[in-house]
């Protein structure tokens, strides 16, 4: 993503400064070839991109090196690295900081509330880390059954939304089960 970003900004810079300037086939000399288009769309099309997608690496661009490299090895993604880039050096260092130290990246979320604190001049060392702290809905743990397997186990009598009750005073069962035999054996 850092290489595209960077040439994309380099061929926007090189078409804005001939934007005014005709090609040399047009030959109405007061007519510019970009006067109905925005730089960036004549781009996005030449790539194959959306407008908002070229906006978005060119963005990538006001990032520190190391945020950079975190999106170009695939820890951030492309939207919260965006967001992220609407802050200043010093904020963006206290981020990739609180990254080294959590071992985390902020979601797209986080990011976004990073930037809207930093908009308004709340955006502080110990904002980040209360941010960054949070948990997120992807990083909580998810304990998936499968229903073939469970079901088998499960009486037909029990409705289907009353499965997860079943299911867990089951495992309290068993809980009590294991914390009996562990005391007997420890006598």
């Amino acid at each position: 993503p850092s290489e595209k970003a960077f040439a994309y900004k380099m061929r926007l810079d090189a078409m804005s400064r001939q934007a005014g300037r005709p090609k040399k086939e047009n030959l109405t000399p007061v007519e510019s070839d970009f006067q109905k288009a925005r730089t960036n769309e004549v781009l996005g099309a030449e790539v194959g991109e959306s407008r908002e997608q070229i906006r978005r690496y060119v963005r990538l661009t006001n990032l520190v090196p190391e945020l950079l490299q975190f999106v170009d090895e695939g820890r951030i993604k492309m939207r919260p690295a965006v967001e992220l880039s609407y802050l200043d050096e010093d904020c963006q260092r206290d981020v990739v900081d609180e990254i080294d130290m959590t071992d985390s990246t902020p979601s797209h979320d986080q990011t976004i509330r990073m930037r809207k604190f930093f908009e308004e001049g709340k955006l502080s060392t110990e904002v980040i880390q209360a941010i960054m702290e949070e948990e997120k809905p992807n990083q909580r743990e998810k304990i998936v059954l499968r229903g073939e397997r469970v079901r088998q186990l499960i009486p037909k009598s029990v409705p289907l939304n009353q499965t997860e009750d079943y299911v867990c005073k089951a495992l309290e069962h068993y809980a009590s089960f294991l914390r009996r035999r562990a005391e007997r054996d420890s006598r």
